[in-house]
């Protein structure tokens, strides 16, 4: 009879430690069961609201994302990650600059080339076009027929003048004279290409040194937190992301039209070649050399 009354002496003591609204059963406290929900006209009119822990977890959320841009990004970044980036954009203004230039230039040539032939195969003489381009010899093709028949008119500097038994030497000169003139010419056209090249290769690099720190800075924001949740980690992949696409923005462009001009610079070099021997045959037709 009197440990019932102690048992029940004990619970009552115990009661009070344990949270309003729950219940006791053996020992153990057992939560409140769910309230049913309202019934009747009020009910009806009442908004369904979201748990309160729920709401501001989601509106934390929702503020860290509709934050996300370049510029927000960009300014929240690590000194490092700006750093990259800042390079990485002078690099592509560069590289975009750089091709351009070489787009206008190139055509260009090719529309004075396309001049220049028109001129030399019109029935002139060698002479004529000499006169004629002398004094403005603007394109690949006519400094290297200026060079040549430089050569040739200097072979009757000499006393005596020009002798049969000069002709071979005299023509080897004049075949000198426009491979070098050949090679300063295609020197000047490919003059900024390595650069192009730099920003191809270097680029992508830059960009994986700004990832590995936006890495690095997610986490070290989990860590700091002590949680894995988007708000801790998603402005350190932020960064990650926005240095590996800036990286390859300026990577891309740079490399496609590095490969593109060098292969218009070759094609355009074996088009001086052949004039050059077209050059020396029109020469020797003609019996100057």
């Amino acid at each position: 009879m009197i440990k019932p009354i102690v048992a029940a002496f004990l619970i009552l003591l115990a009661a009070p430690a344990f949270p309003a609204g729950e219940a006791v059963l053996g020992g153990v406290a057992l939560a409140q069961p769910p309230i049913a929900a309202p019934v009747g006209p009020g009910a009806e009119s009442q908004s369904l609201a979201a748990p309160a822990g729920a709401a501001s977890s989601t509106g934390a959320v929702g503020d860290a994302a509709g934050g996300f841009n370049i510029v927000s990004i960009f300014l929240r970044a690590d000194i490092v990650v700006q750093s990259v980036m800042v390079l990485l954009l002078l690099a592509s203004l560069w590289s975009w600059t750089i091709i351009f230039n070489k787009l206008l230039a190139l055509s260009g040539l090719k529309r004075k080339a396309k001049k220049f032939e028109k001129l030399f195969w019109s029935g002139q003489s060698l002479d004529e076009l000499y006169q004629q381009f002398a004094a403005r010899n603007d394109h690949p093709l006519a400094a290297m027929f200026i060079a040549g028949l430089r050569e040739w008119r200097r072979g009757f500097e000499s006393d005596g003048g020009l002798r049969e038994s000069m002709i071979p030497g005299v023509k080897d000169r004049i075949e000198k004279a426009m491979s070098v003139t050949i090679l300063r010419e295609t020197d000047g056209i490919e003059k900024q290409l390595g650069i192009l090249a730099t920003i191809g290769s270097v680029s992508p690099l830059l960009g994986l040194l700004g990832t590995t720190v936006g890495i690095i800075n997610a986490f070290t924001g989990i860590a700091t937190k002590g949680s894995g949740n988007l708000a801790a980690v998603a402005p350190g992949v932020a960064e990650a992301l926005v240095a590996t696409f800036a990286g390859l923005a300026a990577a891309i462009p740079a490399v496609i039209a590095y490969n593109l001009y060098v292969n218009r610079v070759r094609l355009f070099a074996g088009e001086l070649e052949g004039f050059a021997n077209e050059l020396i045959g029109t020469m020797a037709r003609e019996g100057l050399v």
